[in-house]
């Protein structure tokens, strides 16, 4: 950023992306996007992945006047423990959108005073996607021994890397309906802990991976995406799990396939 306007910072750009900015600074904003095509790019980019995400979590967008209480600093423990452990799970989706709609949360860029509890912040997600793409990079291009267990024993893939993760009832997802086939899955280590790939293919040959590890640190959920040249991931944390979906697919048929590993995983 041009130093020689230091009136207008970063934080300046990312509230007048998200429509935060105070009117009294439209002017100089303005002014200063005109001289800074950078700058200006990056808002339309963010904007972009504002409304993706809008888009990404529209199926679940009911609301209703007990949502705000899933944002709220009082909100207390007893509260969610009352609730079945799916319907949590899906308020808690609906609360961490709210929030990334209000504080521009598509930039990526996640303060330590946005709207949730500081208990609640994420630490290691960036490394998800990073980890993801790595992966898919390396096997999805093996074409004698992409993976460890072949589909034909989905039943023991499951179960063997649920155990090693000591998750019970680990699913692979089902993708089918989207044209993609089970190839199979390996053991990963993610963040110093076994993690688990589960690999993909449609009929052209194109192929994807679903990536679950370890995230104890981690207790909220939130959703993003990365892209870096051609592989494109969509991830997020749920608990302490992350998953994330990568493939050098379009980002409209990914997000389908993210959306769809949302909802089996969270059944």
């Amino acid at each position: 950023m041009n130093e020689s306007k230091p009136t207008v910072t970063e934080a300046d750009l990312h509230a007048f992306a998200d429509g935060l900015l105070p009117p009294e600074k439209h002017e100089e904003l303005e002014m200063w996007l005109t001289e800074n095509p950078e700058d200006a790019a990056a808002i339309t980019a963010w904007r972009t992945q504002n409304d993706e995400i809008r888009a990404m979590f529209a199926p679940y967008a009911v609301s209703k006047d007990s949502d705000a209480n899933l944002i709220s600093r009082s909100r207390s423990t007893s509260s969610a423990q009352a609730l079945p452990p799916q319907r949590s799970r899906r308020l808690m989706m609906f609360a961490a959108s709210l929030t990334l709609f209000i504080a521009g949360a598509a930039t990526g860029h996640f303060g330590p005073d946005l709207l949730a509890p500081r208990e609640l912040q994420l630490t290691s997600i960036e490394a998800l996607p990073q980890q993801a793409r790595s992966a898919f990079i390396v096997y999805a291009s093996d074409v004698r021994h992409p993976v460890e267990v072949g589909a034909d024993q989905e039943a023991h893939l499951a179960t063997w890397l649920g155990k090693r993760m000591n998750v019970a009832g680990l699913k692979v997802p089902s993708l089918q309906k989207l044209g993609f086939q089970l190839v199979g899955g390996r053991l990963l280590p993610i963040n110093g802990t076994p993690g688990a790939l589960f690999m993909y293919e449609n009929a052209s040959g194109q192929r994807l991976t679903v990536l679950v590890g370890r995230n104890s640190s981690n207790t909220t959920t939130s959703f993003r995406f990365a892209s870096d040249n051609a592989v494109e991931t969509f991830y997020w944390i749920d608990g302490n799990l992350g998953y994330a979906v990568t493939g050098e697919i379009s980002r409209d048929i990914l997000r389908q396939v993210a959306d769809e590993c949302y909802k089996q995983f969270s059944s």
